[in-house]
Protein backbone atom coordinates (compact mmCIF):
# COMPACT_ATOMS: atom_id res chain seq x y z
CA UNK A 1 0.00 0.00 0.00
CA UNK A 2 1.36 3.52 -1.08
CA UNK A 3 1.82 6.36 1.42
CA UNK A 4 -1.30 8.31 -0.19
CA UNK A 5 -3.80 5.16 0.65
CA UNK A 6 -2.45 5.23 3.63
CA UNK A 7 -3.09 8.71 4.48
CA UNK A 8 -6.20 8.22 2.76
CA UNK A 9 -7.63 5.34 4.91
CA UNK A 10 -6.41 7.10 7.66
CA UNK A 11 -7.97 10.42 7.09
CA UNK A 12 -11.34 8.39 6.26
CA UNK A 13 -11.26 6.30 9.04
CA UNK A 14 -10.94 9.53 11.72
CA UNK A 15 -13.85 11.30 9.21
CA UNK A 16 -16.07 7.93 10.22
CA UNK A 17 -15.68 8.01 13.60
CA UNK A 18 -15.85 11.47 13.85
CA UNK A 19 -19.88 10.76 15.16
CA UNK A 20 -19.32 7.80 16.98
CA UNK A 21 -19.04 10.40 20.54
CA UNK A 22 -22.16 11.71 19.53
CA UNK A 23 -24.08 8.58 18.80
CA UNK A 24 -22.49 7.21 22.30
CA UNK A 25 -23.74 10.05 24.17
CA UNK A 26 -27.41 9.47 22.82
CA UNK A 27 -27.13 5.75 23.18
CA UNK A 28 -26.45 6.53 27.03
CA UNK A 29 -28.70 9.87 27.70
CA UNK A 30 -31.81 8.59 25.60
CA UNK A 31 -32.17 12.09 24.35
CA UNK A 32 -31.33 13.45 21.61
CA UNK A 33 -32.49 17.06 20.74
CA UNK A 34 -29.01 18.71 20.01
CA UNK A 35 -29.04 16.71 16.90
CA UNK A 36 -29.93 18.41 13.81
CA UNK A 37 -31.86 16.22 11.60
CA UNK A 38 -30.74 18.72 8.74
CA UNK A 39 -27.27 18.09 9.42
CA UNK A 40 -27.82 14.13 9.13
CA UNK A 41 -30.08 14.47 5.92
CA UNK A 42 -27.02 16.82 4.07
CA UNK A 43 -24.08 14.67 5.91
CA UNK A 44 -25.82 11.18 4.97
CA UNK A 45 -26.30 12.68 1.06
CA UNK A 46 -22.39 13.87 0.77
CA UNK A 47 -21.39 10.61 2.22
CA UNK A 48 -23.47 8.34 -0.07
CA UNK A 49 -22.25 10.62 -2.88
CA UNK A 50 -18.76 10.21 -1.89
CA UNK A 51 -19.20 6.37 -2.01
CA UNK A 52 -20.85 6.50 -5.74
CA UNK A 53 -17.90 8.30 -6.31
CA UNK A 54 -15.12 5.71 -4.92
CA UNK A 55 -17.23 3.15 -7.00
CA UNK A 56 -16.81 4.97 -10.27
CA UNK A 57 -13.19 4.96 -9.12
CA UNK A 58 -13.07 1.74 -8.16
CA UNK A 59 -11.44 3.82 -5.17
CA UNK A 60 -11.60 0.95 -2.53
CA UNK A 61 -10.51 3.23 1.22
CA UNK A 62 -13.23 5.88 -0.35
CA UNK A 63 -15.71 3.32 -0.93
CA UNK A 64 -14.91 1.28 2.10
CA UNK A 65 -14.92 4.60 4.85
CA UNK A 66 -17.19 6.47 3.55
CA UNK A 67 -19.38 3.28 3.46
CA UNK A 68 -18.54 3.27 7.16
CA UNK A 69 -19.57 6.51 7.69
CA UNK A 70 -22.98 5.97 6.10
CA UNK A 71 -24.02 3.08 8.01
CA UNK A 72 -23.20 5.29 11.31
CA UNK A 73 -25.11 8.17 10.53
CA UNK A 74 -28.13 5.66 9.42
CA UNK A 75 -28.23 4.15 13.26
CA UNK A 76 -27.25 7.87 14.45
CA UNK A 77 -30.40 9.39 12.05
CA UNK A 78 -32.39 6.35 13.77
CA UNK A 79 -31.97 6.87 17.21
CA UNK A 80 -32.10 10.93 16.45
CA UNK A 81 -35.51 10.07 15.59
CA UNK A 82 -36.51 7.27 18.22
CA UNK A 83 -35.24 9.83 21.15
CA UNK A 84 -36.36 13.21 19.53
CA UNK A 85 -38.71 13.98 21.76
CA UNK A 86 -37.66 13.15 25.11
Amino acid sequence: MELEQVVGMAAGIFTALSMLPQLIKILREKKAEGVSGWMLLVLLTGLSLWVVYGCMKQDWPIILTNGFSVLLNLVLAFFRHKYKDR
